[in-house]
C-alpha cells in the first residue's frame, strides 16, 4: 500500500500523522509512505528524524483580515494547489490523510477530485477551518471528541478512533525512562512545556518563578520554551537552578520524557491530553485561552472533572501559585496516585488501529468498485 500523508505547522497536527505511518510500517512492512508538508512547518525537522520521506509544497495560513499576506497566501495556495496535484501524479497513493493544517488543503483536496481514497483526522473537540471544508470531500472523517461530530454535515462518513498516540509514548517503561535521563527513582520530577512554539505568559511566569524559589525548588525539571524565546530564557534563568534539570527548546524524546514524570504543567491540547490520558501522567493544565471557540478549556475540564487534573486559567496564573500547586501535588502522593489512575482511566490507546481500521475499509470499498 502506498500512503500519503499531510499535515503541518505544528507538532499537534504532525504527531498523528507519524502516529499513523508508525502503525501502518509495523502491520504492512512493505508499504510506501510519504508525508507532505511545508519548509516552514515543524514537519520539515520532525518527519525526517522519524525516517520517513518528506515532500514540501509551497502554502500558508491566511490571516483573517484583507493585507498583502493575504494576497500572497492567496498566491500561494493556487501555487500548492498544482504543486500538490503533480505530486499526487507522481507518487499515485493509494490512500491520501490529512491531519489537519492549512499544508493538507491542497493536497487532500486534489486526492478528493481524483477519485484516490480520502481520510481527514480531526484532533480537537470544535474542528479547525481546514478540516470542515475537506470534510465535504473527503470519504472518512476521524474525530477524536464525539462534541465535533456535530460541526460535520456528512454524519454518515465519521468514525470516532480517539487521538492517535505514537506507539513509544505506550511502551515506555518509568523505571528506564528515569535511567536513560538519569534522574533518581526518589527524586521528584516535573516536566513543563507548551507546545511547539510555546507560550509567552507561561514562560513568563516559569522564569518568575525560577527566579524567586530556584535555589530552593524542590524537584528537578524538564522545561520545554519553545522555540522564539528559548535564548532569552536560558540567559535569564541560567543562575537559579542548577542539578539535573534543563532547559531546551522542544522536547523530542517526548515518551521517555513524560514517562518519568511525576508532574506535567502544560497546555491543554488535544494531543497533549490523548498522551496524559495514555500514560497516566497527573498534570497541571493551563489551556491557551487564544484557540477557537476555547476549546482548550473544554478539554482541561474534562480531566479536571475526572480528577485527573488540576487547572489554571491563565488570566489567574502568577510565579507563586504555580509553584504552591506544583510543591502541594508533588508533596502527596496519594492525591498523585489517585490523578494518576484516573486519568488512564480515560485514556484511548487504539486510536492508530481504529484509523488503520477506516483506511483498510475505505480502499477496499474502492478497489471493489474499479474491478
Amino acid at each position: 500500500m502506498k500512503v500519503l500523508i499531510s499535515g503541518g505547522g505544528t507538532a499537534g497536527h504532525i504527531n498523528p500523522g507519524l502516529a499513523i505511518a508508525k502503525y501502518i510500517k509495523r502491520v504492512e512492512p512493505h508499504s510506501k509512505i510519504m508525508f507532505v508538508g511545508t519548509q516552514k512547518g515543524l514537519e520539515s525537522r520532525l518527519v525526517p528524524r522519524e525516517g520517513f520521506e518528506i515532500k514540501m509544497i509551497k502554502v500558508r495560513g491566511f490571516q483573517r483580515k484583507l493585507s498583502m499576506d493575504t494576497l500572497v497566501a492567496i498566491k500561494e495556495l493556487f501555487q500548492g494547489l498544482l504543486e500538490a496535484r503533480r505530486l499526487i501524479k507522481d507518487y499515485n497513493p493509494d490512500i491520501v490523510i490529512g491531519t489537519g493544517g492549512y499544508v493538507c488543503g491542497p493536497i487532500v483536496f486534489n486526492a478528493a477530485r481524483m477519485k484516490i481514497p480520502t481520510l481527514i483526522h480531526e484532533q480537537n473537540a470544535f474542528p479547525g477551518v481546514t478540516n470542515k471544508i475537506l470534510s465535504r470531500f473527503v470519504d472518512r472523517i476521524a474525530i477524536s471528541f464525539k462534541e465535533s461530530e456535530k460541526f460535520f454535515k456528512h454524519k454518515g462518513n465519521i468514525c470516532f478512533t480517539g487521538n492517535p498516540i505514537r506507539s513509544e509514548m505506550l511502551e515506555v517503561d518509568r523505571a528506564i525512562a528515569r535511567k536513560k535521563l538519569g534522574i533518581p527513582e526518589d527524586e521528584r520530577f516535573v516536566v513543563i512545556f507548551a507546545g511547539s512554539r510555546g507560550a509567552e505568559n507561561i514562560n513568563k511566569t516559569v522564569v518568575e518563578m525560577l527566579k524567586e524559589y530556584g535555589s530552593r525548588l524542590g524537584f528537578s525539571f524538564i522545561y520545554a520554551t519553545g522555540e522564539l524565546e528559548y535564548e532569552s530564557i536560558v540567559k535569564k534563568t541560567n543562575a537559579y537552578y542548577k542539578g539535573k534539570s534543563k532547559i531546551m527548546p522542544y522536547i523530542f524524546d517526548m515518551a521517555n520524557t513524560m514517562a518519568a514524570a511525576d508532574l506535567v504543567v502544560c497546555r491543554a491540547g488535544a494531543l497533549t491530553i490523548g498522551e496524559l490520558t495514555a500514560l497516566g501522567i497527573p498534570s497541571i493544565v493551563i489551556p491557551s485561552p487564544y484557540v477557537t471557540a476555547n476549546h482548550q478549556e473544554h478539554n482541561a475540564r474534562a480531566l479536571e472533572q475526572q480528577g485527573a487534573a488540576v487547572v489554571i486559567l491563565e488570566k489567574d496564573l502568577d510565579p507563586g501559585m504555580l509553584y504552591k500547586k506544583t510543591m502541594d501535588l508533588l508533596k502527596d502522593k496519594v492525591k498523585l496516585s489517585q490523578m494518576s489512575y484516573r486519568a488512564r482511566k480515560m485514556g484511548i490507546t487504539d486510536a492508530t488501529e481504529s484509523i488503520f481500521g477506516c483506511v483498510q475499509e475505505i480502499t477496499g470499498a474502492r478497489k471493489k468498485l474499479t474491478n
